[in-house]
């Protein structure tokens, strides 16, 4: 009988992997553009569950929103969208508009960090780099408890983060002017010492070790501080993978964790079945991430695992070649291949506003269209 389930077929799909995501927003001025450092009124504005989801971030002029745990898109997009709207109403009640937007696209007059003792701690050890104008990630966590698969998981992914990167691209403004970057929130994010590329560890006590030993060396004031684009989370058993731009449209967001986690499972299952990760050396992941952040989806990326440079789409293609098998176990193959034909006929968040900016030539213009697109949910 269909009433009568047992303890068996109760229990959960150990194969589809959870998800969530955390994305940062920037609370612009509506006729200037420029930053505005509103980001207490926005956060004590906030009330009940997207009050509990939302954080403080580094910066007056931003806020961090966070979706819960998530089984499967549809509940992932909704949760993005409730968020956003959440926040954009607190924005407009303070004044400001909220944009999903990879870095400041005009100036932030305002670069003084919240008054909380680790952002001054912060302050003090990096100087300028702490007060450089804000930028805007969207962090993707897929669920993964063993810390020492994560580990192996993160060696996998370091020749595939790039063409990730590539599709998140949505900052090529800076200062008012097109910085010739489709990411330039990479570029700034450069500066930091303990950000970029994740090395390739051999085990999750080389992980622990290495971490100890850059904090003691001053790099980093603790493991929070682990900001390399793929990691076991410091707090939560997940791969955080945290290389891409905020995407000013949902679903640019939802294909982006969609991608991630099915590329966490599908290197997942390789590690256990004794595959070796491509141990590439780090000056050429580090230059494949520039490429990525300077090409974009509209250029060319450099193949990490056969050398040289390539179409970009043609290495989408091939990263969807490798997870078809774990975008179908998800559920998620027809939503992905509807997104990423949507990707490829309109471009991605930095073609988009170069294309506003080539036929208006205003950047107002471009600022009213993130606006738009970011409340349009």
């Amino acid at each position: 009988m269909a009433d009568r389930l047992t303890a068996v077929d109760t229990a959960p799909d150990l194969s589809i992997l959870t998800l969530g995501v955390e994305e940062e927003y920037l609370l612009l001025d509506p006729d200037s553009g420029r930053n505005l450092p509103v980001a207490d009124q926005v956060l004590a504005a906030l009330s009940g569950t997207a009050r509990n989801q939302s954080r403080q971030e580094f910066r007056h002029s931003m806020v961090e929103m966070v979706t819960p745990v998530c089984a499967d898109l549809t509940e992932l997009r909704a949760h993005l969208v409730e968020l956003r709207r959440s926040a954009a109403q607190a924005a407009a009640a303070a004044g400001a508009r909220l944009v999903a937007v990879g870095a400041t696209p005009v100036a932030e007059p305002h670069r003084t960090v919240p008054d909380e003792p680790r952002y001054h701690a912060m302050s003090r050890r990096y100087g300028p780099v702490a007060h450089d104008p804000a930028v805007c990630g969207c962090h993707v966590h897929v669920g993964l408890p063993d810390r020492e698969l994560a580990v192996q998981v993160c060696n996998h992914l370091r020749v595939w983060l790039p063409v990730v990167q590539a599709i998140t691209t949505n900052s090529p403004l800076h200062d008012g002017y097109d910085t010739g970057h489709a990411s330039w929130r990479s570029m700034q994010l450069e500066r930091w010492p303990s950000i970029g590329p994740t090395p390739y560890f051999d085990s999750a006590a080389d992980y622990d070790r290495t971490v100890d030993e850059l904090i003691a060396a001053g790099i980093m004031l603790d493991a929070a501080m682990v900001y390399w684009y793929a990691r076991p989370s410091s707090a939560y058993p997940t791969v955080e993978v945290r290389v891409g731009d905020v995407c000013t449209e949902v679903d640019d967001a939802v294909l982006v964790a969609a991608l991630v986690r099915s590329l966490v499972a599908t290197l997942a299952d390789d590690v256990r079945a004794g595959v070796d990760a491509p141990n590439v050396r780090d000056c050429l992941v580090a230059a494949a991430h520039w490429r990525a952040a300077h090409d974009g989806l509209d250029g060319e990326l450099i193949d990490l695992r056969a050398g040289g440079t390539r179409p970009a789409w043609a290495l989408v293609d091939e990263l969807m070649a490798v997870i078809a098998p774990a975008l179908l176990r998800h559920g998620d193959l027809g939503y992905v291949l509807a997104q990423l034909a949507r990707l490829r006929r309109d471009g991605t968040g930095a073609t988009r506003q170069r294309q506003v900016l080539e036929r208006g030539g205003d950047l107002g213009a471009v600022l009213d269209d993130l606006i738009a697109r970011t409340a349009a949910v």
